[in-house]
């Protein structure tokens, strides 16, 4: 006799989609299986939504103007080449806030000097003398004749950015321009592709990327724009209505593109022809990053500029920028042409002070060239295990980038998620430009994880 729980047999349809189901629950429980086991095998996994780091940028994002796209990790802390975020998760920098702390991070040196000048003086207005302003621009010269490069540099103008810098020397050209044709026919201002200048609106409209510039649009008159090393075209493009004409020796955000010896020597030769004004915009690439004081010093005098403007590091995360001119600019420019209400405060210049003091020092810049050795053998190995993702290795001393053949975006999240921060610049470029303060150790560890971040994301 049958018992009377005997099963009812289910139709073959209806177990086939109970089947499938359970397939797929099962996939489902997989996936979540392995994302767990992921995130566990991971040092730095980003925070999640639920995390104190999510929930800070809940409460504070509605109120700042979405300007940045930024991973989700909040940074609180930083020492030498590291930095710590809100969950203590620690991360090897190798972007130095953008090659800005050329010292590292919270340098103990500039500590104490912030502090003693905070308990001195922070501001007195541009109305008076203080002792900085003053010993910062003859350093700044002084170290400048000594490292061989800008032979003629003669006066400092100290502002608070990059892109105040290149302002300044944009105007301080057009006063040359001025000077030399009353007409003002001498007006037009030269720079290339691939550069970036800033953001103001005279450094916006030498910075030739179509993303930047138009949302912004008209940019100022006057503004022409050449192909980076074509020496060829120089002739046509520096007339003699050009009274100015900047230049990256290296192009940072472009791609860490070097510009050529020859390039930058016939560039010269063409603006003393002509009467314009030379720029060399080394905010990114210079002070000491290339293992020497400026990226130009191996230059002849012949190709030195007539302006160097200069930031990022030079206050190694404090704001300040600099023009430094020689004196066929500076004799050109009179009480009342420029002027502003932060630049040249006694904290900034102080602090700017001790960097330039620490960053002109021979040890150092012998050991950015020793640094930048151990990077390029170990890119020149990745290179040869990833032929079809590493095209080329490009830059100098501790400004260095990685061509790729793709989007870099995964990389720079996987290399995060174990320890490291890169960052991206050019046409899928990856750049390294860490502390130069930066240990043999830490590349090479950094190296280790860059290879594992690649390979995760094959």
């Amino acid at each position: 006799m049958a018992s009377r729980f005997a099963v009812r047999r289910l139709p073959s349809a209806r177990i086939r989609c109970l089947s499938s189901q359970a397939t797929a629950t099962s996939n489902l429980s997989q996936t979540v299986q392995q994302s767990i086991s992921r995130e566990a095998n991971l040092p730095n996994p980003d925070p999640s939504e639920d995390s104190a780091s999510a929930n800070l940028v809940k409460e504070h994002s509605k109120f700042m103007l979405a300007t940045y796209a930024r991973p989700p990790p909040v940074f609180v802390k930083g020492e030498g080449s590291y930095l710590w975020d809100l969950e203590n998760r620690k991360y090897l920098d190798f972007t130095a806030g953008i090659a800005v702390n050329g010292l590292g991070h919270s340098h103990p040196g500039l500590a104490k000097v912030l502090s003693d000048q905070a308990q001195t003086l922070w501001h007195a207005s541009n109305l008076y003398y203080n002792p900085w302003t003053g010993a910062l621009s003859q350093l700044l010269v002084e170290k400048t004749l000594e490292s061989g490069a800008m032979h003629d540099a003669a006066t400092v103008f100290v502002c608070n950015s990059g892109s105040e810098a290149n302002e300044a020397a944009i105007k301080f050209s057009r006063k040359v321009g001025k000077v030399l044709d009353p007409t003002g026919a001498k007006h037009e201002f030269v720079s290339f592709q691939g550069s970036f200048h800033g953001r103001t609106m005279g450094s916006l409209s030498a910075t030739p990327n179509p993303k930047y510039q138009e949302p912004f649009a008209p940019m100022l008159p006057g503004f022409k724009y050449g192909k980076y090393n074509d020496v060829g075209a120089i002739n046509d493009l520096v007339t003699d209505k050009t009274c100015g004409v900047i230049i990256e020796p290296i192009q940072g955000e472009g791609g860490v593109n070097v510009a050529s010896d020859e390039f930058l020597a016939a560039l010269a030769k063409r603006c003393r022809e002509v009467g314009a004004v030379l720029i060399y915009d080394e905010i990114q690439c210079g002070l000491s990053r290339t293992g020497t004081l400026w990226a130009h010093s191996h230059l002849p005098k012949e190709a030195h500029p007539d302006i160097i403007t200069t930031a990022k590091a030079l206050g190694n995360g404090f704001p300040i920028g600099a023009t430094v001119v020689n004196n066929h600019v500076s004799e050109k420019i009179k009480i009342g042409d420029h002027g502003t209400t932060f630049g040249g405060n006694p904290m900034a210049c102080r602090l700017a002070h001790y960097v330039v003091s620490q960053l002109s020092d021979p040890k150092l810049q012998s050991d950015v060239i020793s640094k930048s050795k151990i990077f390029k053998q170990g890119f020149e190995r990745l290179r040869e295990r990833y032929p079809d993702l590493i095209t080329e290795v490009r830059g100098k001393g501790l400004i260095l980038g990685l061509q790729l053949t793709q989007d870099p975006s995964p990389i720079l999240k996987a290399a995060r998620e174990r320890g490291l921060l890169v960052i991206t610049c050019g046409t899928n470029t990856l750049r390294f430009v860490p502390p130069l303060t930066v240990s043999e150790e830490e590349i090479q560890s950094g190296l280790n994880i860059l290879e594992k971040a690649i390979e995760a994301t094959r």
